[in-house]
């Protein structure tokens, strides 16, 4: 047996009963050794491993395309290695199961360390396991197949390590050897690698190019009329908006048909309506609707990590870290998964999940009721359960099991545990339903609405409405809110863009006494007006990404699709993958070319970031386009189906490198590229020339300037430039 990590090969031993001592890298018994990677214990030679010559960079030599690829063990872990090589190709040992994680990075990470061991003569079974709990590991081994049915995956993997491999040498070696000198001089300092990568360039796009609609935003003011009327001692306030018997009418003074361009004009309006007499609004529409809104689908790895950004500032890293650690204790399945659903077989077996929650405090209640209530009988047939949309693995539920590991797990951890558990639960609770009225009141030739939602059925959102670092109290957060007044008390008196009204003017309706006026209303009813208010607003730019919201777009192949039926239905064309994107952030963050707010997770980009933005647009555009980046990933995803051959993928990569390196060549931008830079430096402090500064309240870093003139002697610098 080998696993990926230590840990994950206790927790075999444990269940296999293996219970020998430890021999300094593995476990065995009478007919068992487990042992163990430490993740990657193999990589990717350096282009100096198969040319001396290519340890000096040097445009001539580029492209640089190997027929074959070579592959070294990592120095840091070569003894592990060593040991791992001694168990694969004991004599005694006559069939190796596959224990690494299940998806294409555990079945990378094991390929290349039986290439690089020898193994021949063997049987080797692939264990593809959802969570680390006993049952599910022993019917992983008892189901464990052969391991040339993961042949195409592991194609994949291979292709997805060369093609960044690939990408990474040779677009970050040209464009440094072309324009690093003009970054250099224009930061005054010895040396620039332009780092370049097959995601992170894109990702980076994305972010310098949210950046600049920002700044070339104008803002532009409008005045909306409100007026407060009365019936039955209850006060209400409607909007003025323009109607076709309107005094105003198309008229140009309107900045659309609820504001004025100038405040004088809202208040000549008022000033009109005022001179009317009687002061009195007369009901002439009152329109109920009923909402049905269902429970949300359950947690992949992306809508996690945007949720833990939203709820608890925390970054796309670490919230990955957190639900690693929860299926390490065995508390909650697989997480790198894209799927929102699960599978046929699991949901037949949900109520073991369920159960085991009883045993859970602050969903103990919840779980309870579904099982009494048996609602979980008819979920294999709902929305919830859909085999065509998992690949490697279903969504992120709570096994049910491990609890006892609650006790030792920080709040934070806690606090993401009780999120997985209440969505899980969720999708077994009926529908919440509201009631929206609208009022249409007439004033002379003016109209003024307004709209009114209560909740008639809590339904599902009475499990997931409570916070979970505010376990006092059921308030409703996020997009599992309760009965909220849309466009509210709290809403800012802004407008993105061209999206339309900033604010519909529905109110909370939970007052008994408003219910009982509203629910009293007729056509014809009338309200005495109360006076007469105007409310300044302005459109507001486009949102900065935060960690989270950069996390969907990466998923929706660049589009930030915040409607999450809308976003189930375009899944499968995202740039990066689940287990990928984080790292990624990560690494843009490193490099001081993104910087992050670790209070607000607000991502922006750094001077540096913005001149290699500009450097690849100048020469290289195709790598910032998310539609092209998303299709590389997409080509990955045929290979693991078989769909198309390794063969294939790999020639149309290498035409793509050869032509963008040639296009590098033809070209010089440096005259335009000092423009460039000095457009966008008014935007960065005086000082952050290094590389990553943004004014004041953006959350940079500061970058160190480095010595080395060379910048390129320590193989990690190597690893960091050219492979993103």
């Amino acid at each position: 047996m080998i696993a990926e990590k230590p840990s994950v090969a206790q927790e075999f031993a444990r269940v296999l009963k293996v219970n020998g001592r430890n021999r300094n890298g593995f476990l065995e018994n009478e007919d068992t050794v487990v042992t163990w990677c430490v993740g990657h214990l193999v990589t990717m030679s350096y282009p100096e491993q198969y040319d001396a010559s290519l340890r000096r960079w040097n445009l001539d030599a580029l492209p640089f395309l190997p027929e074959h690829f070579l592959y070294q063990v990592i120095p840091e872990v070569k003894a592990q290695f060593e040991i791992v090589k001694r168990q694969l190709t004991r004599e005694d040992i006559d069939t190796i199961y596959i224990c690494t994680d299940s998806g294409r990075e555990g079945e990378y990470i094991y390929r290349l360390v039986d290439q690089m061991a020898g193994v021949t003569g063997k049987t080797r079974k692939r264990v593809w396991i959802d969570s680390q709990t006993e049952e599910e590991i022993l019917r992983g081994i008892r189901e464990a197949k052969d391991w040339s049915a993961y042949d195409n995956l592991s194609a994949a993997a291979y292709l997805r390590a060369q093609e960044d491999y690939l990408m990474g040498i040779n677009f970050s070696r040209a464009l440094t050897l072309r324009y690093g000198g003009v970054l250099s001089a224009f930061l005054k300092r010895d040396h620039t690698v332009v780092s370049v990568g097959r995601v992170m360039t894109c990702v980076l796009g994305m972010v310098v190019r949210r950046e600049r609609e920002i700044r070339e935003f104008e803002k532009t003011p409008f005045y909306r009329v409100l007026g407060r009327f009365e019936r039955g001692g209850q006060s209400v306030e409607a909007e003025w908006r323009s109607c076709e018997q309107s005094l105003y009418a198309q008229s140009p003074k309107l900045y659309k048909e609820n504001g004025f361009r100038r405040k004088e004009d809202a208040e000549a309006l008022i000033g009109q309506l005022s001179s009317l007499t009687p002061q009195e609004a007369v009901l002439i529409k009152n329109e109920k609707k009923k909402e049905v809104k269902k429970p949300p689908l359950l947690y992949n790895l992306a809508e996690l990590q945007n949720d833990c950004s939203r709820r608890f500032k925390i970054s796309p890293d670490e919230t990955l870290k957190l639900v690693q650690e929860l299926y390490e204790k065995k508390l909650v399945t697989y997480p790198r998964t894209d799927a929102r659903v699960l599978s046929t077989a699991v949901a037949k077996e949900i109520q073991r999940n369920i159960s085991g929650l009883r045993n859970v405090p602050t969903v103990a209640f919840f779980a309870e009721q579904v099982m009494a209530e048996g609602a979980y009988r008819g979920i294999a047939k709902s929305r919830y359960t859909d085999d065509g949309q998992i690949t490697d693995h279903y969504a992120i539920i709570p096994t049910g099991q491990g609890l006892g590991a609650l006790r030792t797990l920080k709040p934070l951890s806690r606090n993401v545990y009780e999120m997985i558990c209440r969505r899980f639960l969720a999708i077994f609770y009926p529908p919440a339903v509201f009631e929206k009225q609208s009022l249409e009141l007439a004033l002379g030739k003016e109209r003024f609405f307004v709209s009114f939602r209560y909740c008639r059925e809590e339904g599902w959102q009475k499990v997931a409405g409570r916070r979970p670092t505010e376990p006092s109290r059921e308030a409703a957060v996020g997009p599992e809110r309760g009965a909220e007044p849309e466009g509210g008390e709290g809403k800012q008196e802004k407008e993105d863009g061209e999206t339309g009204s900033e604010e519909s003017q529905s109110r909370d309706a939970d007052d008994p006494a408003l219910r009982t006026m509203l629910s009293a209303l007729r056509k014809g009813s009338v309200f005495a007006v109360r006076g007469y208010r105007i409310k300044e607003g302005e459109t507001a730019p486009p949102k900065r990404y935060s960690s989270g919201s950069m996390i969907l777009a990466m998923e929706n192949a660049g589009q930030l699709i915040e409607d999450e039926e809308l976003r189930s239905q375009i899944k499968g064309s995202g740039i990066g993958t689940s287990a990928t994107r984080a790292e990624i952030l990560k690494k843009l963050v490193n490099n001081r070319y993104l910087a992050l707010n670790g209070r607000t997770q607000i991502i922006t980009p750094t001077q540096l970031g913005e001149m290699i933005f500009e450097t690849v647009e100048l020469s290289m555009r195709q790598l910032l386009n998310p539609e092209l980046t998303a299709s590389w990933e997409k080509g990955l995803t045929y290979v693991s189906e078989g769909s198309i051959t390794p063969e294939a993928y790999m020639e149309k990569l290498r035409d793509f490198v050869a032509r963008r390196i040639e296009q590098v060549k033809r070209m010089n931008a440096g005259y335009r590229l000092r423009e460039a830079f000095e457009k966008s430096r008014t935007f960065y402090p005086a000082g952050a020339a290094s590389g990553a500064g943004r004014k004041k309240g953006s959350g940079a870093v500061k970058e160190k300037k480095t010595g080395d003139r060379t910048g390129l002697r320590r193989k990690n610098q190597v690893s960091t430039a050219e492979t993103g």
